[in-house]
């Protein structure tokens, strides 16, 4: 998904004279060649986070559609204040890119996980998550940030899905269907997902734009299903419980979140132990959706 980010970027930035890109050292050997050819829309302010976002949001009241990158715990949670007031509290927008995700480097320990990412977004107006699962979801994703309007976070990650699918413009995509339950899978899960479900009489739907979330799908799939709902994020258990649950408000119905849980695991190891060990791998969500049941 870096890869492809990079490369797509670097052609935006040929084509698109708006579009300024921001780095924090992180990914900047990448942009090299870009940087030369573009010397005032390719900047890299070191390592300084919170100056990265506030440049970003300068740009912004400047005219131009600034993306700023780095991991996504420095993106996040350190530049909070600067996303809040920089971007938000001043009217402007931009595309916030990350890499690492919740524990793709797990050798970098705490202080490069992030799975509370995606939940701080929520107490933001006006931003559009986007969460590929597959590098080929990255261009077409990215291309939709850089035209809006709008505020857009690409969350990037190591974990991926076989293969690409991408809705039409946010809606949910749906893989298998089944009568039980409807089993939304965010981004990178949506393999584990469906190797969880093997057997099980459940759809299993998929969205790599999970801000905003199709409600108006989800009020259709659930319809279906007995209006049981399982979410399978990438990030913190319960991220989006509190949207399908008011999406859902008119009618009983019953939810589980499942996701990256709140205890922090020291003996870091590698990202494929988190997932397993915050119940994130097949086995793990085949459990809790028996359960369930």
């Amino acid at each position: 998904m870096r890869e492809a980010w990079t490369e797509h970027t670097s052609a935006l930035l040929d084509v698109n004279p708006f579009l300024a890109l921001v780095l924090a050292d992180i990914s900047d050997d990448s942009f090299t060649e870009a940087a030369a050819k573009h010397p005032g829309r390719v900047l890299n302010v070191g390592i300084r986070e919170q100056l990265l976002v506030g440049a970003a949001g300068g740009l912004a009241l400047a005219g131009l559609r600034p993306m700023a990158h780095t991991y996504a715990p420095f993106l996040v949670e350190r530049a909070f204040e600067q996303v809040k007031l920089d971007f938000g509290h001043q009217g402007t927008s931009g595309v916030l890119v990350s890499v690492g995700a919740s524990y793709d480097w797990a050798e970098g320990s705490y202080t490069h996980f992030s799975p509370r990412d995606v939940a701080l977004f929520d107490t933001l107006p006006d931003w559009r998550v986007l969460v590929p699962g597959h590098a080929g979801e990255v261009p077409p994703l990215l291309d939709r940030a850089v035209d809006s309007t709008e505020g857009a976070y690409v969350r990037l990650s190591l974990r991926h899905n076989a293969a690409a699918h991408a809705g039409a413009d946010g809606d949910l995509v749906v893989l298998r269907e089944g009568s039980r339950a409807t089993v939304v899978a965010v981004g990178p899960l949506l393999d584990n997902a469906l190797a969880a479900t093997e057997g099980l009489d459940v759809t299993v739907a998929y969205t790599n734009t999970p801000r905003p979330f199709d409600t108006a799908g989800l009020r259709d799939l659930a319809s279906r299903t007995g209006n049981t709902v399982v979410l399978v994020e990438p990030y913190l258990e319960g991220t989006s419980a509190a949207i399908a649950s008011e999406a859902l408000a008119d009618r009983p119905h019953r939810l589980l979140s499942v996701g990256v849980g709140r205890t922090e695991l020291r003996r870091y190891g590698t990202a494929a132990d988190h997932e397993r060990l915050h119940g994130l791998d097949p086995q793990g969500i085949a459990a809790r959706l028996k359960a369930f049941l």
